[in-house]
């Protein structure tokens, strides 16, 4: 069953992706008919043809490669590199108006835009998913040996700006209605500060506070990406116990799912990870006795425990038996309207290719995501149980980036088809078919690298990924 389960989800990936892709072609196509250019072949994924028909001088295609599509036009600035050689030349194909060539590379991204203001609608009507600590700015975790915690910062504290920059959420992706975007959150704030030691503004017991710790980036390897300015804290999350490992401290202790761990040894915790870091601390150092403080409905009671080592797997470190820990109930549905959605669509992809271009950030090109990470995105989307709503949410800000980043004036790209348009206008005569198909193919092979480059990073740390989130099943011996 889980087998089917992963093929099931991974044809709704392929599925949905496919069908953002073609309704972007399709205004290729139905704008190409509009204006009567020449279409030769309307293609779905890329690759040998597994499938092709001929409908009234037009080829439509399905190919073997399952991600994207195209529309071949020999009027408008072809790509061999990408669509095949053209059926007739070029030269012999009458010219169409600078105008009708604008309109239909307009189309594509027109199309683009149009289907995410549907998906908007629909996420407005059904609801989005979204955790009572979505737009929390309160520290959950500090990493005791990190700059966070060395600059004064401390679980429970409220951060209120990032180098005099208000923030409103932790993280962008957990925009869950109102229109916030990069600019809003703590992640986006710390990874494009220019300083050495970033300016943190908090609250603590109702008085503000300013902390300066200084950023850390963590240390890769070639074949992974360079990593962001971190100062290590994570946002504030319940500790509710989803696993309980058989013969294990916690379970002799009572501890059973649902449980919520609130205080360790008398301490408020606000994150699973400070339980964590403390069964992590005892692989260099003695086991000690835990207390912890635990919720059970109306009920609660503090229950000491000493960690183990299992017999299974040989060598973890020794253990309290909490398999799993984290919050997935407090999850209540939003209803963001469409302008909101769009807007923070726009102010994400504005704000990316802001920082690509400003030349002392550390964001590059690497750091960019392409079909292999929109692929596993939609994939863990699916794989909860309100992810058919959450892939409705993701594909409104995917639609809307896609309509932007064509937009770009560069060749391949829509809008460049609209600046060589422009340039023919002002010429008044067409550009050299030659010159037009040197410069497509020339762009495209470089569009192709680039997509291979990016894809090598983004299959790596799915890998990995699902390397680290790998269940291992822990044994512990039974009580004597």
């Amino acid at each position: 069953m889980t087998i089917l389960r992963y093929i099931f989800i991974a044809l709704e990936v392929v599925l949905l992706f496919n069908l953002l892709i073609a309704v972007h072609e399709l205004g290729h196509f139905l704008a190409a008919k509009w204006r009567g250019l020449k279409i030769e072949r309307f293609a779905i994924w890329f690759g040998k043809p597994i499938w092709k028909k001929k409908v009234n001088g037009v080829e439509y295609v399905l190919g073997t490669i399952p991600f994207g599509g195209y529309v071949a036009l020999p009027q408008m600035a072809t790509m061999e590199a990408i669509e095949g050689k053209s059926e007739e030349p070029v030269e012999t194909l009458p010219n169409v108006s600078p105008l009708d060539k604008i309109i239909v590379a307009f189309a594509g991204p027109l199309f683009s835009f149009l289907l995410a203001v549907f998906f908007a609608f629909i996420v407005w009507g059904v609801g989005k998913p979204s955790n009572g600590s979505d737009n929390s700015t309160v520290i959950g975790w500090a990493d005791q040996i990190g700059p966070a915690w060395k600059a004064g910062l401390r679980p429970g504290d409220e951060i209120l700006e990032i180098d005099g920059h208000p923030v409103t959420q932790y993280s962008p992706m957990n925009s869950s209605g109102a229109h916030r975007g990069l600019e809003d959150s703590i992640t986006w704030r710390i990874v494009t500060s220019e300083n050495t030691n970033i300016a943190v503004k908090y609250l603590r017991d109702g008085k503000e506070a300013m902390a300066y710790p200084e950023v850390y980036h963590r240390s890769t390897k070639w074949y992974e990406r360079k990593a962001l300015r971190q100062v290590l804290i994570a946002p504030v999350m319940r500790s509710i116990i989803y696993v309980v490992a058989s013969n294990s401290p916690a379970a002799q202790a009572g501890l059973t799912n649902g449980d919520e761990v609130i205080a360790l040894n008398g301490k408020p915790i606000y994150h699973p990870w400070a339980i964590l870091s403390v069964e992590e601390s005892w692989s260099n150092s003695p086991v000690t006795p835990v207390t912890l403080t635990v919720k059970r409905g109306s009920e609660q009671f503090d229950r000491t425990l000493v960690a183990v080592k299992p017999i299974q797997p040989t060598n973890s470190n020794p253990s309290l038996g909490i398999l799993a820990l984290g919050d997935t109930t407090n999850v209540t549905l939003v209803y963001p309207d469409p302008w909101s959605q769009i807007q923070s669509g726009v102010g994400q992809i504005f704000g990316t290719i802001g920082a690509l271009m400003h030349h002392k950030s550390e964001i590059g090109v690497q750091q960019l995501g392409g079909a292999v990470m929109i692929a596993r995105v939609y994939y863990n989307l699916f794989e909860s149980e309100e992810g058919w709503r959450l892939a409705l949410w993701f594909s409104v800000i995917f639609n809307v980036n896609l309509a932007l980043i064509n937009m770009l004036p560069l060749p391949v790209l829509d809008g460049g088809h609209i600046v060589l348009s422009l340039i023919e206008a002002v010429r008044r005569r067409p550009i050299s078919a030659r010159i037009l198909q040197s410069i497509q193919t020339g762009f495209a092979v470089l569009l192709i690298g680039f997509m291979v480059y990016i894809a090598f990073f983004d299959t790596g740390d799915w890998l990995r990924s699902a390397h680290n989130d790998r269940e291992q099943v822990v044994i512990f011996a039974p009580a004597k």
